[in-house]
């Protein structure tokens, strides 16, 4: 059964907390003054590997080098993981000569890297490695070395992988990002990798939710009215686009019948629609769209080309199905 502490070593939760962020960020702070030496060095390894990076390591530094082979892999590098045990009974043979391998260990001298230390070795892979000890025997083996600042763990009894593991996780997200940049990976490329969820559905480009030409409920500027009604009610989206020679003039809405309820079958589509209507291109994302349309407060965008030509038409219910909004 676990001891509690006494009254008298313990600590207000909230001061301990800001204690712990405070000497972290300043830990943080103190690496982004001093970056590793061989840190370009690192980028320029995984820029030039003809294969994937392969990402080891035991315990918490485990968990941190998953994180990193994700992250590395979502942005354009493709990456994984392998544990350093399950290296030594097999999973070294998912290592090629084409990959470049980074190895993650605070002392340096986890036994468990060290079949996949001498692996590299072996076969000439290029070896980065991550460790607060420069002079152990990973960093030692290693073509590349990223050397953590020499900080004290914020726990208690400075034992328990804290700061070193929040400084490895930070220098991987520099890693990747670092990579992600000299690599030109684009909002669309992101978009390809991250085609689930949330961040995939915001990406979407509004050619991927329109309705195509075959939808548009498209009249003429001399139609009558009756006609752009049943053009209206054929089509479902509540409006018509009012097209000469190809191009888009304007739009009749539902408020626009509404504002001429009068004497509107009096009228042609010329007359009742609202000239120069708010459109958006097919290659805007999906969120500008939803943007346009909450801040116009109307139902459906037409989407033009260059020429001003409509080629689809999306409406929110498009973007709510999709789960942009």
């Amino acid at each position: 059964m676990t001891s509690k502490p006494s009254t008298s070593a313990k600590r207000d939760a909230i001061s301990v907390a800001q204690e712990v962020l405070h000497k972290e960020a300043a830990a943080l702070t103190a690496m982004a003054n001093d970056l590793p030496a061989d840190f370009e060095m690192a980028v320029d390894l995984i820029l030039k590997a003809k294969g994937r990076v392969v990402i080891s390591g035991v315990g918490k530094s485990g968990h941190i080098g998953r994180k990193i082979a994700a992250t590395l892999a979502s942005t354009g590098t493709p990456s994984y993981f392998v544990h350093g045990a399950e290296a030594s009974h097999g999973d070294l043979g998912m290592v090629t000569q084409e990959d470049v391998c980074i190895l993650i260990s605070n002392s340096g001298e986890t036994a468990e890297l060290r079949d996949i230390t001498l692996y590299t070795r072996r076969f000439n892979i290029p070896l980065i490695a991550i460790s607060s000890n420069p002079n152990s025997v990973l960093m030692e083996a290693a073509d590349c070395m990223l050397t953590l600042p020499k900080i004290p763990e914020v726990c208690s009894i400075g034992k328990a992988p804290t700061t070193s593991t929040t400084l490895t996780l930070a220098l991987g997200d520099a890693l990747s990002v670092a990579v992600m940049e000299q690599r030109g990976f684009s909002a669309d490329d992101f978009q390809t990798f991250h085609p689930g969820g949330k961040l995939g559905s915001q990406m979407s480009k509004v050619a991927q939710l329109m309705h195509d030409k075959k939808s548009l409920p498209i009249v003429s500027e001399n139609d009558d009215m009756s006609e752009v009604l049943l053009t209206m009610t054929s089509k479902g989206f509540g409006v018509a686009l009012v097209v000469v020679n190809g191009a888009l003039k304007g739009l009749i809405s539902d408020g626009d019948l509404r504002r001429n309820m009068g004497d509107l079958m009096g009228k042609t589509a010329g007359e009742i629609a609202s000239s120069d209507p708010v459109t958006i291109t097919p290659d805007s994302l999906a969120v500008q769209a939803l943007a346009i349309l909450n801040e116009r407060k109307i139902g459906a965008l037409a989407v033009t080309d260059e020429s001003g030509a409509p080629v689809g038409i999306i409406h929110i219910h498009d973007l709510l199905r999709a789960g942009v909004a």
